[in-house]
């Protein structure tokens, strides 16, 4: 039989990367651990490509791989920047920062993630892991499965990222601190926040007891600012002229991220045959921030006079306005976060050839966001009586970014700058409270979230000769997990109701500038801490609002995960083959809890409690084929049956209904004009799935150098979507309360109530091309010189014209290094088209919209004092780093029109100087 070897170097490689490698691969570990390895020193940019190339090359599953240049040292300053530049993968700004991350088009609410092997919480409103909330400094290598394995515990429809910590009894001893400087390139917008911070990590790995225990323990700090111009349309209003602006809200928003992290592993072996492994990982996470700009009306939407200057193809781009009475907002946010997660790994060598694997693990994430809206202007709104308030008066045009203002051709601007005029008071009309309609002088939101995930796998593995099946492996996994919502907010009124009252001199700390649209500022005041000094009277929201016990639950799912799997190890025609099939058996048991809500006859709401729920059983096989076709040339193939568990928000079962009390509405005999609508969720339902088939080839000519092209499809055989459905509202109608002004009952008692479902089907398809070229296979002159980058080309779309959350069609990263002599230099980039998406819009509840996409492009350099043959600077390595070199903004546009803007972001550029040293 043909036995084509990986050569001493990429043995040696390989064997490091394996040993972190979740139980999943401990057949490949195995194999390699029988040759005989010539250890090989390999650091810096090329030694983790070079690493990251081998546990790639050795995988008989198509995967991606990220390893660290050395301990606590992966290339970029979060998990999600790394992870977006391989090859199907393509990461999401969220407020400045990668956070999100799409698989092979999916985002990740539809991508399993594991931690050493193990399902991880995220800290979002789903099941979706926010990558950025985890620091580099715990891990050693990062392998993505686009192909499943009847062993993954986590799996999704886009694939299954594996984080892996360090493997301390396989691990050089070592004591290495990282400190970073960071600072922002835009100076801070708001007089109470600046823009530096700071990053600093101590890792350390060392090994007792004649190298039978082994100790790895990471502490990492961060505080990570952020600056922000923000410009946010209304919408756009069918005029005379055409499409006009209808109003806007802007601001300018500074922001800290702090975050503390400790990562523990205690792993001891005290005999041969027995193997103990404990993990621990504690996140505290805080984010604050502040939002200060205004909120007006425009044309049509506003009520204001106003004149057109300029149409263009159906777009009003200039003109001139006034009579509106802007709201100045004094936003503030705070969200908190904690996970604690722990594991405990046993394995126990039955004989040579068997192993039998216990996995205990627990989990725990509560997050809590609080944010304050705080509303001010030229005073109170007035419904009857003279107004004699200075109303706003302007000038726009219409730009790439949003709109520009300038001075009205007649009429003053108003300075809000002026702490003479501007009093803390809702301006306009807006909302409602109690005690009165117009008392509305702000809002907090402040929903909490609570999850919970435990877990239990057992599992014997062993070596086989049963004729091309060399290994087997079966199992059983019990999971067990909860997430609860308490969806709540309040609304604010001054003591000074209904009056109103100047700033004084000590709430004002100074003045937010908001020259990108053309507005000098807005006085800046502390509206979280007004709120929490009493300043204002609270009345909580739920007592008029139907969708905040509406939007609180708690969902429940037990699985319990029957699997087998059979590794493959043989010739066929001469080519060498391996592989594995196998097959899941998932047996579920979901339940869920919430609220019915519904206005009474006076107004308020009065909740009943809900329940739902659903079992079934669900069957997975999975095939994955490897073929060397030539020495380190590789044809891999899948085929599978993949699937995501339904979206937590999706599966509560609470029911909302509404009522529009407005004539026009009453009175109509459209359905699609009537005032009934309501949603409702659906907890009995399925898991999202696709059937899957994959090819790559894979050509690793150099140690240090590969190109691949692969060609994935994926049948999506059930899709959840949201529909609108014709519902009688009967049961929840009050004709004391549900009626016209002049008395007249509802026309229609039916509405549209809106729900998630499944059933949809679709498919998405997608190329892949890669390469890692040295350049010293041109010339040993350029050794050191070497790119490595990748091309995704995806197509998919639902039967029913839908999108899939995350596709991008197109999506390029590249990287350009230098490194020699101890000289590090790197540029790198990542362009991505637009996707659909989500984020938080009114009372934080997340809405879908389109990304425009967007390229980013970072750059770093930076010296191995180990190098310089200055002995007292051995182990010391400096690195300047600039992300975002080009200032890429974030725009949204209009579907049907890119001229109207309706998202616009600019962030700036950020810079870190960093030390790193090893002892």
């Amino acid at each position: 039989m043909l036995n084509f070897k990986p050569n001493k170097v990429a043995l040696a490689l390989v064997s490091t990367g394996l040993m972190t490698m979740s139980s999943v691969s401990f057949a490949a570990e195995e194999a390699v651990s029988e040759q005989e390895v010539e250890v090989i020193e390999v650091t810096g940019i090329r030694g983790s490509l070079q690493k990251a190339q081998a546990i790639k090359m050795s995988t008989n599953s198509i995967v991606e791989v990220l390893s660290a240049e050395d301990i606590g040292k992966l290339p970029d300053t979060s998990v999600a920047e790394s992870l977006s530049r391989l090859p199907g993968l393509a990461g999401e700004r969220r407020n400045g920062r990668t956070s999100g991350l799409s698989v092979r088009g999916f985002n990740e609410n539809y991508v399993g993630t594991s931690l050493n092997g193990r399902e991880l919480l995220g800290m979002g409103d789903n099941r979706g892991v926010e990558f950025d909330l985890y620091p580099t400094e715990i891990v050693s290598n990062i392998v993505v499965y686009k192909t499943p394995e009847a062993g993954l515990v986590s799996q999704g429809i886009g694939g299954t990222i594996d984080l892996q910590t360090v493997s301390p009894l396989n691990a050089d001893s070592t004591f290495t601190i990282n400190a970073d400087f960071e600072q922002n390139g835009e100076d801070a917008a708001n007089p109470d926040y600046d823009n530096t911070g700071h990053r600093l990590s101590f890792n350390w790995v060392d090994q007792f007891a004649n190298d039978s225990l082994g100790v790895a323990l990471t502490v990492a700090t961060q505080e990570t600012p952020r600056q922000e111009e923000q410009f946010r349309a209304w919408g756009y209003a069918d005029s005379d002229d055409g499409k006009i602006l209808g109003g806007h809200d802007s601001f300018v928003r500074s922001a800290m991220l702090e975050r503390d992290s400790i990562a523990g592993i205690v792993e001891w072996a005290p005999t041969d045959n027995l193997k103990l492994q404990l993990d621990a990982l504690y996140i505290d996470f805080n984010e604050n921030d502040v939002r200060r700009g205004l909120e007006e009306g425009g044309p049509v939407w506003g009520g204001v006079n106003y004149t057109v200057n300029e149409v263009e193809d159906g777009l009003v781009t200039s003109g001139y306005w006034d009579g509106f009475y802007s709201v100045i907002r004094n936003d503030a946010r705070s969200q908190e976060a904690e996970l604690t997660t722990f594991g405990l790994n046993i394995e126990y060598a039955l004989t040579d050839n068997w192993t039998l694997e216990a996995d205990i693990s627990t989990g725990d994430v509560e997050k809590s966001l609080f944010d304050v809206e705080s509303y001010s202007g030229v005073g109170r709104a007035i419904l009857e009586g003279e107004d004699n308030r200075p109303a706003a008066a302007r000038s726009w045009e219409m730009t790439s970014t949003g709109v520009m203002y300038s001075a009205h051709p007649t009429l003053p601007l108003i300075d809000y700058t002026d702490p003479s005029l501007i009093r803390l008071a809702g301006p306009q009309a807006w909302g409602g409270s109690i005690p009165g309609p117009d008392a509305q002088d702000g809002f907090v939101n402040r929903p909490e979230f609570d999850e919970s995930l435990d877990s239990i796998r057992l599992s014997i593995d062993g070596v086989v000769e049963w004729g091309p099946i060399s290994a087997v492996e079966a199992g059983i996994i019990y999971s067990d997990r909860s997430k609860s919502k308490l969806n709540e907010g309040d609304y604010l009124t001054a003591p000074t109701y209904p009056g109103d009252a100047l700033l004084t001199d000590d709430q004002i700390l100074g003045v937010a500038d908001l020259s990108f649209i053309g507005i000098n500022g807005v006085l800046a005041y502390d509206s979280l801490g007004l709120f929490k000094s009493g300043y204002y009277s609270a009345v909580e929201a739920s007592l008029t609002q139907a969708d905040r016990l509406g939007d609180t639950y708690t969902v429940n799912e037990e699985l319990t995960t029957l699997y087998g799997k059979l590794d493959i190890d043989t010739e066929f025609a001469g080519i060498y083959v391996a592989g594995n099939f196998g097959v899941q058996v998932i047996d579920v048991d979901q339940s869920s809890s919430g609220f019915s809500t519904a206005q009474q006859a006076d107004g308020t709401i009065a909740p009943t409690a809900v329940t739902g729920g659903d079992s079934y059983t669900d069957v997975l096989p999975t095939l994955n084929l490897s073929f060397e076709i030539a020495e380190n040339q590789f044809i891999r193939t899948a085929l599978g049956k993949v699937q995501s568990r339904p979206r937590m928000d999706q599966m509560r079962p609470n029911v909302q209904a509404s009522f529009a009390f407005n004539d026009n509405n009453i009175k109509s005999s459209d359905i699609q004009n009537g005032p009934w609508s309501g949603s409702v969720g659906n907890p009995t339902l399925k898991p999202l799935e696709a059937n899957q088939f994959d090819i790559s080839y894979e050509n690793y000519f150099a140690d240090d150098g590969y190109f691949a092209a692969a060609f994935f499809y994926k049948d999506l055989t059930n899709w959840h979507r949201t529909a609108d459905v014709v519902t009688d509202f009967s049961d929840v109608y009050i004709p004391e309360l549900h009626q016209a002004t002049d008395g007249t009952a509802p026309v229609l008692l039916e509405g549209f109530v809106n729900s998630t479902i499944d059933g949809f089907e679709g498919f998405v398809r997608g190329y892949e091309l890669q390469a890692s070229l040295p350049f010293h296979v041109f010339a040993e002159s350029l050794d050191g010189f070497g790119l490595y980058g990748s091309a995704t080309f995806l197509d998919g779309k639902l039967d029913d014209g839908g999108l899939i959350p995350g596709l991008s069609e197109e999506s390029y990263s590249l990287t350009a290094y230098y490194e020699i002599n101890g000289f590090e230099i790197r540029f790198s980039g990542t362009k991505r088209d637009e996707f659909l998406t989500e984020a938080r819009g009114l009372s934080l509840a997340l809405e879908q919209f389109v990304g425009k996409g967007g390229e980013l492009w970072d750059a770093q350099i930076g010296y191995d004092f180990s190098e310089s043959g200055i002995e007292a600077l051995n182990g010391l390595r400096v690195t300047f780093k600039a992300q975002n070199l080009t200032e890429e903004d974030d725009i949204q546009a209009d579907a049907t029109d890119p001229r109207l803007i309706t998202l616009y972001q600019a962030y700036g550029a950020n810079y870190l100087l960093g030390i790193n040293y090893e002892f």
